[in-house]
């Protein structure tokens, strides 16, 4: 791994792809559940959904990776299931030490976010 290979046009795009991912999920979230859905059902449904946006997204135009592979796919399920674990586990421990629920959240969403960037630039889409 080759951290001198990351660009900050990467970042910055990675950054805007994931917030739109998470803007995908939410608006989702809330349509399901306005609708009746069963939160738990709601929720897994929005989060393949914004999962999905953060996939075209990062990898048509974060890491520019034109062809389409099926590996592509089945690594970015296995990350995402690595980081949601990671992310779960980092909330936990953190408010096992400070029981502060913003705090956890945050200490989380940072760990995955990183892992995320660095295992899709050079595990997902790698060149």
């Amino acid at each position: 791994m080759r951290f001198s290979s990351i660009k900050r046009k990467e970042l910055i795009r990675f950054l805007f792809g994931g917030g739109s991912a998470v803007i995908v999920d939410y608006l989702v979230y809330r349509l399901l559940m306005a609708c009746g859905l069963n939160m738990d059902i709601a929720k897994g449904i929005s989060f393949v959904c914004g999962a999905a946006v953060g996939f075209v997204i990062n990898k048509l135009w974060t890491f520019e990776s034109a062809r389409f592979s099926k590996g592509e796919v089945l690594r970015y399920i296995l990350l995402y299931a690595c980081t949601a674990t990671i992310n779960a586990l980092v909330n936990k421990g953190v408010l096992a030490v400070a029981p502060v629920q913003i705090l956890g959240f945050l200490c989380a969403t940072g760990v995955s976010t990183v892992l995320n960037f660095l295992g899709q630039k050079f595990f997902v889409f790698r060149k």
